[in-house]
Order: C-alpha cells, then structure tokens, then sequence
C-alpha cells in the first residue's frame, strides 16, 4: 500500500508547533501576502526562517501559499515574498497565479512547485496541463469520488494530494465570487467572509449554501490504494487543538490504529461530518451549519488536545558513537546519517568504586526525552576501569544532540537564476471594442446574427449541433463545461470531437482543463473568465500556452482591467447575471430528487432571489441576483466586451444587445459589478 504523507495546516506558531509534535510529515501555511487565508495569524521574515528551522530540524517539510490571484500593481510585492520564502530554505511553494508560477519556476527552479486548490484540477486533462508547466504536485478537487481520484492519480506521472479533513467550500475551488460581489471581499485574493454560511433558503431548507464538515479519515487506507500521495488537512484558521486532533487522527488511520472522531466532532464540525463526495453520494446529507451545540462540545477537549504537543514527539532516528580512552577527553558523535555533531568533555578518571561500563553509558547518553531523536542505535568504544560522572555523560548528550539539531535546522536558501518578468509592450485595442455575446440556447440568438458588430456567438457545447455550427460558422464558439468531471470526461470528449468534424472551430474554457482539450483537438482556444487572470504576465504566459485570446477576471477594476499590457486580445464581462458559484452538489435538491424545474433560484436572508442555472443536473451555477450592465461606460482599450445571457427571453436578449449598440444606459435594476470599487 502508498503510504501517504499528512500534510497539515498552520496559521501561526501554535499551530506548527502542534502539527509537528504531532507527528505530521509536512506543513503548509502562509507568508503576510498573496495567500488564501489573510486573516490567519501568517509568517513574516522573522517567522518563517523560525517555521522552516523548527520543522527541518525535525525532519518536517514546509510549503509555503503563494495561491492568490496577483494585480500587476503588486509584482514588485510578489518578488520580494519570494525572495523571503526561498531564503527560509522552505521545500515547495503552493501556487495559482499563472506569474507567480513564472516567477518561480524561472528563478527559482530548485524549488518544488505544488499547484494550490484554487486551480481548480478535477479532470485527467487539468492534471496533465498542469503537470506539462512543471509543476511537482496537484491537489484534487474536494467534489471527486475515490473512483474520479484514482482515474486521476493513475494519469499523472507527478505526485498528488487530496483533503481528507476539513471544511467544505459549497463551491469549486476557484470559481467563487459570491464574498467578492457581496462585500468586496474577495477568496480569490484571500479575503472569503463566508457568505454561503448565512441562512439562504433553497429546497426546503436553510443554509442551502452550507455543507458540513468533511473528514475521510476513515478512507484513507483507499485513497492511498487509488494513488493519493498527501493527505491534507484543512484548516489554517484553526485552533491549534484542532490541528492536534486532526493528525493525531490521520496518523493513527494510515497506520491501521482506531481514532476517536467523536473528539474530532467536538473540537470543530457543522453538524457532524460527511464523506459524500468520496463515496458519490451526492445527497441532502451533505448539508449543514454550526449549531449551538457543535460551538459548545469543544470546551470539553480542548484540554486533553493540548496534551498530544505539549511536548517533543521523537521522531528523527540518529545514532551515537561514545568514546572514552584513558588520558583522553570523553567523545560523543551523533548523526542522522548525512549530518555528525560531536561533543568533547572532560578526561575520565580511574574508577574508584564502578566503572562506566558500555551498559551504564548507554543509560545515560540514549535519555532523549524532551528532544524530537529516536536513538537508532548506540556503540561504545572505551577502556576498562575509567569512570565519567553522570552529569558529564548528560552534558555529552545535550552538546551532540544540540549541535545535530542545529545543523539539520540550518536554512539552505534556493540560488536564483538571472530571470526578471520582461516589460510588457502597452496594449493597442481598437477605438472602440467589438461585441461578443454567449447565450444559454440557440432559441435566445433569434436575429442577433443581423447585427453586424455581434462578433462571436457563444453557446454551451450541448447546446451545439451540425445545424447551429452551419447557421453560424466561423462566428460560432462552443463553450466547454466549466467543471467536468471524470465521469463524464470521455463522453464530452467524444461529443466535441463529433463537433470539430462537423465543422466546429473553436471553443471558450473557464478551466484549465480545456486548453489542453481544445488544443488535443486542433482546436482554437479562447479563455474565459473563469481562468481568474488578473495581470499582465498571465496574460502573456496564456498567450505562450495558444490562447487566442482571455476574458479577464471580472474582479478587476476596470482602471487595472485596461492598463493590462501585452498583445493577446483581451475582453470584458459587460452584461449578465454574473456566475458567483459552481456547485456539484445542488442545493435545491430534496430527498425526492431534482427540484431545478422552472425558474430554479436561492434567497439570501434578506429574502433577494439569486438565479440557478443548471447544466443537465451534472453542476449548478448560481447567478448575481442583478445584471451587470456598464452600456454607457468608456470602455476603450478593450477588444470586446461579453454580454453574458442565461435565462433571458429573445426579446430581453435583443433589447440588451441593442442597448450596448447604441451606449444606452439601463433603466432596469443593475450592477456596475467590481470594476468600480476596489477589493480588500
């Protein structure tokens, strides 16, 4: 059987502290900026040097989040974490940022890379994308069974991660708005205010956008078998009971031993735990809040779980050499196998009463409590009839193991390359942008074609077929899922094949998966939204990857929007419903089955009605509750703008397209959206 590392979370000292002692084989946590979890207590430059010393000296690797989507006003920012981090010696960096990819891949290329959840990866082609620009490790989607899991494991040549504790995202990882639309707080730029949490009804239910806990401890054994390399823990907002609890669990499961998930359950869950996505059992179970109750059980253990890392866990095996000759100071080597400190006391005397014998020194010198060594084994060269006090023999000790401890704590910094991000030449859009609009079926077009400046069609692959490829031609983009899972991915895959032959010639993806799709295919690949690109040299690098050209993340002002540099055409959102959410699990579903007929929608507390639009029962999106609309706005130096329709009539179609041709402003309830306020 694999045998999976446990990789843990840390939002602050405390936190490692209780990962390692517990006995976890990495951590992951997160320097002051660019990560996913900016509310956590975080790593600075005086912190981190201290995180990376204290988990290598015990034999502990260290991953460092660079996972948040990066502003070109923020490069010379993102340069100088790095710098902090490959100074620290840490082992690999988790990223999402196609420049913080480039970065440091470029120039730091001794440094591990590991792909961050908010890539997104829950296909065979995402996997193998990412795998192709170097990265050393992907981490699955939370919403993959064991059986989707393993397809993908057995794809890849590089290793691969997945959570097996934790709090439960209602969304994809990287595809959610709803924090950033709301509030102006954005998760993809770390700064989720968990929205979903609040009682939105849905279903027949509350907290339809809440889901409970996941832990999957009792799956390890069978992820391990399916491929899985690293069994992460969620958790960087944490307590460090909390951590403590979960890695004494997992370690306990990977080794075959019971673990007390009642304990688990009090320290932190929303209404228990499930493991319905592993097992494909994608039902009303896995709904749930924090009650009451759940905030009041961790009083009980709060004490016993501080116990587990009170003190040093031996966990790194060494081996003592001891010398003791006559007229020559005492001598203790230890090493781990590469690294040997040694230890000089004092000249040892004639016994006058007992000797220190092998046996006595041996009790003495392998006394490690308190220290992270497993003595390995111990040998003994020394005179008869010499004697060393007890106290020495301890010192001798302390000193050896010390200085071992330094040594394996010593930081080994990543060299740099010449690499810098190369200037980008200004962006020359036209006078005014062409417009491109995506429908949800053929039926909405119904005479947009006439218009002369409607540039692209857009229209869900299944909404496609030879007919609409023949009314449309070469205007004609076919839109992929924006998530597709293994169970469907060689269906889908057949299906546009089907298409390319009948004369399809391009398609839009929201994921990463679809450029290497569309590409397989000889396909012409557009990227949307979706890809969450927000600077200039990720604009450049998808270039580099083919794209012929990208939407821009919808979380951008429009001020930074236009200031994007480089040549690959670039456009906007600039009508729709925005998609907040991408859901696998519908949270409209009741215990009779689907309940997505009609006008299927969520309401906020406040009792605002937010769209769902459903993509044949295989994922939902959920929809803004109002349409951006931003016909009247100076949007120069963009090359289209995307008017975005889901659930419209023809009729409202038209009357939109109409508004955009003639800068007509709205007089209907509307958005601006972000691009006229700053995020947090």
């Amino acid at each position: 059987m694999n045998h999976p590392a446990i990789l843990a979370p840390a939002g602050g000292l405390a936190q490692l502290q209780a990962a390692v002692r517990c006995g976890c084989d990495a951590v992951y946590l997160g320097a002051k900026g660019f990560n996913a979890r900016r509310n956590a207590e975080n790593f600075d430059e005086t912190t981190l040097p201290e995180a990376a010393a204290y988990c290598h000296g015990r034999g502990v690797e260290l991953y460092v989040t660079v996972n948040t989507m990066v502003m070109d006003c923020e490069l010379d920012a993102l340069e100088e974490t790095a710098a902090l981090i490959v100074q620290a010696g840490v082992d690999a960096v988790i990223l999402q940022d196609m420049a913080a990819l480039r970065l440091f891949r470029e120039r730091y290329p001794s440094i591990r890379l590991h792909a961050s959840t908010q890539t997104a990866v829950h296909n065979v082609d995402g996997a193998l994308w990412l795998q192709e620009q170097g990265f050393d490790c992907i981490v699955l989607a939370r919403e993959l069974s064991l059986r989707e899991m393993e397809k993908i494991c057995r794809a890849v040549d590089i290793r691969t991660e997945a959570f097996v504790h934790g709090a439960h995202c209602m969304s994809v990882s990287g595809a959610c708005c709803l924090s950033a639309m709301l509030g102006g707080r954005s998760g993809n730029r770390g700064l989720c205010a968990q929205p979903c949490r609040l009682d939105w009804r849905g279903g027949g239910r509350s907290h339809a956008l809440s889901l409970k806990d996941m832990s999957l401890i009792g799956h390890i054994r069978e992820m391990a078998d399916a491929g899985v390399d690293y069994l992460k823990i969620e958790g960087r907002m944490k307590r460090p009971e909390y951590v403590a609890a979960a890695v004494t669990a997992c370690r306990n499961a990977r080794e075959g031993k019971p673990y007390d998930e009642q304990t688990l359950r009090a320290v932190f869950s929303r209404s228990g735990f499930t493991d319905g996505y592993l097992t494909g059992r994608r039902t009303p179970e896995l709904f749930g809040y924090r009650r009451k109750e759940d905030v009041t059980g961790a009083e009980a253990v709060l004490g016993e779980l501080a116990g587990l890392y009170r003190a040093e866990t031996p966990r790194v095996p060494v081996q003592l050499r001891f010398f003791m000759h006559a007229g020559a100071p005492a001598r203790l080597e230890a090493t781990d196998g590469v690294r040997t400190a040694s230890a000089v006391g004092g000249i040892p005397e004639t016994a006058r009463t007992r000797a220190t014998d092998a046996a006595a020194a041996e009790r003495n010198l392998t006394k490690t409590g308190g220290t992270p060594f497993l003595i390995q084994s111990f040998e003994a060269e020394l005179d008869d009839g010499l004697m060393l006090p007890s106290a020495a023999l301890n010192a001798l000790r302390r000193e050896a193991l010390d200085g071992l401890l330094t040594q394996r704590s010593a930081g080994k910094p990543h060299t740099a390359s010449d690499f810098v991000f190369s200037p980008m030449p200004r962006h020359a859009g036209p006078a005014e942008p062409a417009f491109w609009a995506r429908f949800r079926t053929a039926e909405q077009i119904a005479g947009a074609e006439r218009l002369e400046r409607l540039e692209r069609l857009i229209l869900p692959a299944e909404a496609v077929d030879a007919a609409v490829i023949g009314r449309f031609g070469e205007r004609l983009i076919a839109e992929l899922p924006a998530v597709l899972f293994p169970e469907d991915e060689d269906a889908f895959d057949a299906r546009l094949s089907a298409l390319r032959d009948a004369g399809l010639r391009a398609v839009l993806t929201d994921n990463i998966y679809g450029i290497r799709l569309g590409r397989r295919l000889g396909l012409t690949v557009h990227g949307g939204f979706g890809l969450n690109i927000a600077n200039s040299q990720a604009l450049d690098y998808y270039a580099g990857q083919g794209l012929a050209s990208v939407t821009a993340s919808f979380e951008l002002s429009m001020e930074r929007l236009r200031a994007l540099c480089g040549t690959l055409p670039r456009g906007a959102m600039a009508y729709g419903y925005l998609p907040l959410m991408r859901l696998r699990v519908c949270p409209l579903r009741t215990a009779r089955g689907c309940s997505c007929a009609g006008a299927p929608a969520l309401t906020d507390r406040l009792g605002v009605r937010f769209p769902m639009e459903c993509a044949g029962k295989r994922y939902q999106t959920l929809l803004n509750s109002v349409p951006l609309h931003i016909a009247e706005r100076d949007t120069r130096g963009l090359d289209y703008l995307l008017l975005y329709f889901t659930g419209e009539t023809p009729e409202e179609c038209a009357r939109v397209i109409g508004e955009f041709t003639l800068r007509q402003k709205s007089t209907g309830p509307r958005t601006g959206g972000l691009y006229y306020r700053e995020l947090l």
